[in-house]
């Protein structure tokens, strides 16, 4: 094998349906709510750069009813897109949790219920 390599003239280019993408960011309502013990968090991500863009720094963020985290569930660059992530909160107390979101210039809080 010498290393080189015929071309064949075809090139395979993965497409995305970019009219689908989100342009709004949003934090859905957790499901179920009230839980036991893992619920389901859906939130979008909008597009607000251009395609070359490498994604949105998004936070979601578990607190408790005194406001102290309880825990990180995303941090990191996200694509434009719809997202979920279950938080399974089998360790913790029942009680009122807020589940708060951060992603560029959006923010917003809501609040869970978690009933054992």
């Amino acid at each position: 094998m010498d290393g080189s390599f015929e071309y064949s003239g075809i090139l395979s280019v993965e497409t995305q349906n970019f009219a689908s993408l989100p342009t709004n960011f949003q934090l859905y309502q957790n499901y179920p709510n009230p839980f036991n013990p893992s619920t389901k968090i859906k939130f979008s991500v909008g597009q607000i750069c251009n395609l070359s863009c490498p994604g949105i720094r998004t936070i979601l963020k578990i607190y408790n009813s005194l406001g102290a985290e309880i825990t990180a569930l995303v941090n990191e660059l996200k694509s434009p897109g719809t997202y979920e992530v279950e938080w399974n909160a089998a360790g913790f107390a029942s009680g009122i949790y807020f589940c708060e979101m951060n992603s560029g210039k959006y923010s917003e809080t809501m609040k869970l219920i978690l009933i054992k």
